[in-house]
């Protein structure tokens, strides 16, 4: 897959987060099942969160692309959106993910796109388009995210 560049984030985020002394790359990241799949966020903000996954090594028996791994990756974009509007007194916590999935894709890169349908108090829900090397929609995911309060050390309130 070769090098990939750092994921770029607004300056007021990396300000916000820098004071905290909080690594961006590594909080708003695919974390480890994201690494092993393959997952790069290639830009992030409350507004538009971009990032790519190969298809290879993220295929069903057919040789397809894994509705599962679309799922990551749609997961994975709307979450960090979610975070980004929360900002560093927030956690976002997944509540409901739904995935459309239109095409196959047997090779290359798919790219998902995340983008807010509702930023609220509580919650924030993302629409997340995912397409192939060509353009081509392969997966139409929706997700909302619980917004809670960060305890201690990231730790969730009740």
């Amino acid at each position: 897959m070769g090098e990939q560049n750092p994921t770029t984030f607004p300056q007021d985020i990396i300000d916000e987060y820098a004071a905290l002394g909080v690594d961006l790359p590594a909080l708003f990241s695919a974390g480890h099942l994201g690494t092993r799949m393959g997952v790069h966020i290639t830009e992030a903000s409350a507004d538009r969160v971009t990032g790519t996954m190969p298809v290879e090594g993220n295929t069903q028996p057919y040789g397809l692309l894994h509705g599962g791994a679309s799922a990551v990756l749609a997961e994975t974009l709307g979450s960090v959106g979610a975070m980004l509007h929360g900002g560093s007194t927030r956690i976002a916590v997944g509540v409901d993910l739904n995935c459309t999935h239109h095409r196959g894709v047997r090779s290359g890169i798919v790219t998902g796109v995340a983008t807010p349908v509702h930023r609220g108090r509580t919650t924030a829900t993302y629409a997340i388009v995912i397409t192939d090397e060509h353009g081509k929609r392969v997966c139409t995911a929706r997700l909302t995210c619980l917004l809670r309060d960060a305890g201690p050390e990231g730790a969730t309130t009740a």
